[in-house]
């Protein structure tokens, strides 16, 4: 039977992650070793000071590895933790993702056949989440299974590329092949991932069957910022990128939202997702453009500020 490591990177978790660990290691599959990541060894010892909990201790299986905020990057710093591994496959999740059942880890393992480079779970609302969200839920994570492959570009454009690394399971011998995560990334590193493996050959399934709670409620100004570092990322990447328009498929749930809003009676929420549709297109536009824009400009617009410290 092949072997799971979880790598999980964090940054200010509080005890709910602690209650992400004892859910991981009731899985029915249950994890060889969970790696945990971990930015600013401060705030971790604050964590366990404050709760008096400490799952390198309860666990024999924790590795606990602590990175400062200017070595943290979200492509190295998963490699870090890859190379702590030793495991056949390895499962990326965030602090902030929980496993819906305890079949999480063996639903994603099971088809990681050697044709398949990753394998990424649904992604479920938590219960405060707003009606936008939820809806694009909905969209970006279907009951029906794929299996996608550079074939099917035509069809899916930029969703056959599409990969989260909340919840996303890897084949550590395809990884290696292919060098792993790229090494200097503000976002975007498991669909540059999952670019790469398509353009190489293999494939990437989503198994709607795993599945995990996470969703945000973003304000405006954080899915401008949010959208402004996907556009950086695929200015930064023409290589998988810059022959695919993701606008396309932006447009689709947009309209594919509002007309939700219409026939579930709550059309007054229209204006405002209309404005954060902006705020997102917006931020994107810029991020696709920021070459162009001054270097104190972009780094106010950025969500991940330390990015614009190692440029």
């Amino acid at each position: 039977m092949s072997t799971v490591d979880i790598i999980i990177p964090t940054y200010k978790p509080d005890v709910s992650l602690f209650r992400l660990i004892d859910d991981l290691e009731k899985q029915a599959l249950a994890p060889s070793h969970i790696i945990i990541m971990n930015t600013e060894e401060k705030y971790w010892k604050e964590l366990v000071a404050s709760s008096s909990e400490d799952p390198t201790s309860k666990y024999d299986n924790i590795i606990l590895k602590h990175v400062s905020k200017a070595e943290f990057d979200h492509g190295n710093t998963r490699n870090q933790g890859v190379a702590l591994s030793d495991a056949d496959f390895f499962l990326m999740m965030t602090q902030d993702a929980f496993p819906r059942d305890k079949m999480l880890i063996s639903s994603l393992a099971k088809v990681l056949a050697e044709d398949v480079a990753a394998a990424y779970a649904r992604q479920y609302p938590k219960t405060d989440c707003n009606l936008a969200e939820r809806y694009s839920r909905k969209f970006n994570y279907p009951n029906e299974p794929m299996k996608k492959t550079q074939a099917d570009i035509g069809r899916l454009g930029i969703k056959t590329y599409f990969c989260s690394n909340v919840c996303a399971m890897y084949r550590r011998d395809i990884f290696d092949r292919l060098g792993g995560f790229t090494k200097k990334t503000i976002f975007n590193e498991d669909m540059v991932y999952a670019g790469t493996a398509c353009q190489k050959g293999y494939a990437i399934c989503y198994v709607p069957t795993a599945g995990v709670i996470h969703s945000h409620n973003y304000s405006y100004a954080q899915q401008f910022s949010r959208n402004f570092d996907i556009g950086v990322s695929q200015t930064d990447h023409p290589e998988i990128f810059g022959s695919i328009s993701s606008e396309s498929e932006g447009k689709k749930m947009v309209s594919q939202t509002i007309e939700h809003f219409r026939q579930i009676g709550k059309a007054y929420l229209i204006p405002g997702y209309i404005i954060m549709c902006a705020s997102r297109f917006l931020g994107y536009k810029l991020g696709r453009n920021y070459r162009k824009l001054p270097g104190g400009l972009v780094r106010s617009f950025s969500m991940n500020k330390e990015y614009w410290n190692k440029k």
